[in-house]
């Protein structure tokens, strides 16, 4: 080894009392996320296991920069846990999720394994958890994380080896520990950032850069038009996270960027016009924050007299006027409003598409694995930020690299966006709507953090090593629905409607679509209406063979989810397994071949028993499982012909269950005694009905199963009857 390209590093103390012990190696790049195909499964193993090893030694070096054991058992901030969690939660991860695989059989220390799972991220800026812990010692923890390291180390030397490593190997789990705790190595040193400066030391390991001039002024670059395509297969040969997989293109109208980051020079002004005083230029969620915390600048910037220091991971320094201003999401939308109030001009933020046609236009590819990056991403370039203007990409600057970059994005699964059994909530929390994507990476952003395809979203209040581009761009900034529907009753019926068959019953909305378009032969077909349509399956249905089809029903709720369907041909919704565990479902119009006749349906709210005027013309009305649950049936069914065409047809559909919650007994068409016999439904339709109508077909029964949990099902049977219009 040539000492002159070597540096030295400090191992992890085995004890609080010990002293750190030093040791010299080569300079190296930190290793990159493996290519998880090959030739050589023998060398692919020592691969990853290097891969492991140097992923833990520099989390553990991370914590070398605090100041005696001491500053593990204080809160960096309020609304995080002490910085001991975070030692402990990157271990006990690896622990649940390889006895989740199976590869270990045996937990190793069942306490720390529940008390270090959960509560790393707060969900609102006020959620203080005020829990008391009884946290192990320092000690203990790295005790317990040699421990792990051992157990991991032997899993990849025993665990069967084949190429490719895809979704399903054990391999797979593997990799998501120790990319899980590549992404701790980061959220781990903004804690440390955020601690106070008495807790914390220098460490040559985690040196900041030590250039800073004066800051270039800013100015935009046009981006032409073009189309993006994102999402990554399950055959892509990187690790990835769940919402980084399925299928997303569209079209992005062409923009002006900034062809820096916002720098602290360039932020400057706005905090000098009072910007943080200034209430219209915040959001009302970043007012509701900048109040709470009564924030007057960025969070690391520090006034001292007349001065600006700035807070790093391990000290303050003399403000670089020139480095990227450091904000929370709230704080940049701000910004740009007050650009946008100051210059007349649309400044806004990126959204998701539009960095992907930053990214292209530059013409960036990925980190290389043998020599540093053209960026300062995966701690290529020291541990800070850099210079706005220092490294070029195409005409712009820290497209990627430098600081994670906020958009306008709340992240949204992909089309065909699927859930890893071993990780079921890694992303799904967040599809909530209050949770933005920052896309880029940071001068820490390692691994499957570096990637193009990485999707890393928190909430708007959250800081992270993030800053902002601005762009100006007439187009507003496009959203994508992301809520799962949680409500057990609508859920149950997004699944009864477009979810999987359950004992061989056929799919209950379109059995009853088919009956009425087969019993439709030789009839016009211009018009059907699919009267208590709930959520809409058959309303679609019915539009692959009439023109147009109207969906109306009583409940928006229930409407929401067919007009969900129309507008975005996704629905996504939770499905109840046992107790508070759930399934996570998505289902596309273009999944069930129903994307071409979408521009067909419409969807309303209203009344079955007081309907509006318009809804009239008919050549078909479907009355699916609609009548006992009207608090005046026979209002309905005595008025039905008046919306039909001479000839058209009603179909209706029920299982005949009267209850009085949703129709009085004097209301009930059937179902009683009658002159001391029984007089069912079916007699109450022919005497209703026999004056405009005649029986075509029936009555017979068509059965259909409703899903409550994994083994919870009502299986029912519905009587159908079709009656012509006579008159």
């Amino acid at each position: 080894m040539n000492l002159n390209d070597a540096r030295k590093v400090i191992l992890p103390a085995e004890s609080a009392s010990r002293t750190p012990r030093l040791y010299m190696m080569p300079k190296q790049l930190f290793p990159r996320t493996p290519i998880l195909d090959g030739e050589n499964a023998a060398e692919k193993r020592e691969e990853i296991r290097g891969y492991f090893h140097a992923t833990l030694d520099r989390y553990e070096q991370l914590f070398e920069t605090l100041q005696g054991d001491g500053a593990y058992f204080k809160k960096p901030i309020s609304l995080r846990h002490p910085l001991i969690f975070y030692l402990g939660h990157t271990s006990t991860f690896f622990t649940n999720k390889l006895v989740l695989a199976g590869l270990m059989k045996e937990r190793i220390n069942p306490r720390m394994e529940s008390m270090f799972a959960v509560g790393v991220d707060e969900m609102s800026w006020d959620d203080l958890n005020t829990i008391h812990y009884d946290w192990p010692s320092v000690e203990e923890v790295r005790t317990y994380r040699n421990t792990v390291r051992r157990v991991v180390d032997k899993l990849i030397t025993d665990t069967p080896l084949t190429l490719p490593i895809g979704w399903d190997s054990p391999w797979w789990t593997i990799m998501m520990g120790i990319e899980h705790e590549r992404i701790h190595l980061e959220t781990s040193s903004v804690l440390i950032r955020q601690h106070a400066l008495e807790y914390v030391r220098p460490h040559p390991a985690w040196e900041p850069y030590g250039k800073s001039g004066q800051a270039p002024q800013n100015e935009l670059i046009v981006v032409a038009e073009g189309a993006v395509h994102l999402g990554k297969k399950k055959t892509d040969q990187t690790y990835g996270w769940d919402n980084e997989y399925g299928t997303h293109i569209a079209g992005v109208a062409a923009l002006q960027a900034g062809k820096y980051l916002v720098s602290n020079q360039e932020f400057l002004a706005f905090v000098q016009a009072n910007g943080y005083g200034t209430e219209h230029f915040w959001e009302e969620e970043g007012r509701a924050w900048r109040q709470h915390v009564d924030a007057e600048h960025p969070t690391f910037w520090v006034r001292q007299n007349s001065d600006w220091r700035l807070r790093l991971m391990t000290k303050e320094i003399p403000m670089p006027w020139d480095w990227p201003a450091e904000v929370n999401y709230h704080e940049a939308k701000a910004f740009c409003n007050w650009k946008a109030a100051a210059t007349g001009q649309p400044y806004r933020l990126p959204t998701e598409d539009e960095w992907y046609r930053l990214y292209d236009t530059a013409g960036l590819s990925e980190v290389p694995h043998a020599e540093p990056a053209a960026a300062n991403i995966h701690l290529d370039h020291g541990a800070s930020s850099h210079p706005v203007n220092e490294f070029p990409q195409g005409e712009f600057y820290d497209v990627a690299g430098n600081v994670w970059q906020w958009t306008e994005t709340p992240i949204y699964p992909f089309e065909s966006f699927d859930i890893h059994p071993h990780y079921d909530d890694f992303t799904t929390p967040t599809f909530d709507g209050r949770h933005n994507l920052l896309k880029g990476g940071s001068w820490i952003s390692c691994g499957n953090e570096s990637l193009k395809s990485a999707r890393y979203a928190f909430r708007r209040h959250f800081f992270q090593h993030a800053g902002f581009r601005y762009v100006v761009a007439d187009a507003p900034a496009v959203q994508h629905g992301s809520h799962y529907e949680t409500d057990k009753l609508l859920s149950e019926y997004a699944e009864f409607h477009y979810g999987d068959t359950y004992f061989g019953v056929p799919n209950f909305p379109t059995a009853l679509a088919e009956l009425a378009i087969a019993a439709m032969e030789g009839k016009p077909a211009h018009k059907a209406l699919d009267l208590g349509c709930a959520s809409g399956r058959a309303t679609f249905e019915l539009a692959r063979h009439f023109d147009e089809v109207t969906g109306v029903d009583f409940s928006a709720r229930f409407i929401g989810q067919g007009v969900q369907l129309a507008g975005q041909g996704v629905l996504r919704y939770t499905l109840a397994d046992e107790g508070d565990l759930v399934f996570y479902r998505e289902r596309t119009l273009a999944g069930m071949d129903l994307d071409a006749v979408r521009h067909k349906v419409a969807f309303s709210q209203g009344d079955a028993c007081n309907l509006k005027p318009l809804l009239s013309g008919y050549d078909l009305i479907l009355a699916a499982n609609l009548i006992d649950r009207l608090y005046d049936p026979a209002k309905l069914l005595r008025a039905i012909h008046m919306r039909l065409n001479p000839g058209g047809l009603l179909l209706i559909a029920s299982p005949y269950t009267w209850l009085e919650e949703h129709t009085k007994r004097e209301a009930w068409i059937g179902g009683f005694k009658r002159d001391g016999e029984s007089f069912g439904t079916f007699d109450g339709l022919q005497e209703i009905l026999g004056s405009h109508f005649k029986l075509v077909k029936g009555p017979h029964e068509v059965p259909f199963v409703i899903r409550e949990t994994r083994r919870k099902f009502q299986h029912s049977l519905s009587e159908v009857t079709i009656w012509e219009r006579i008159d």
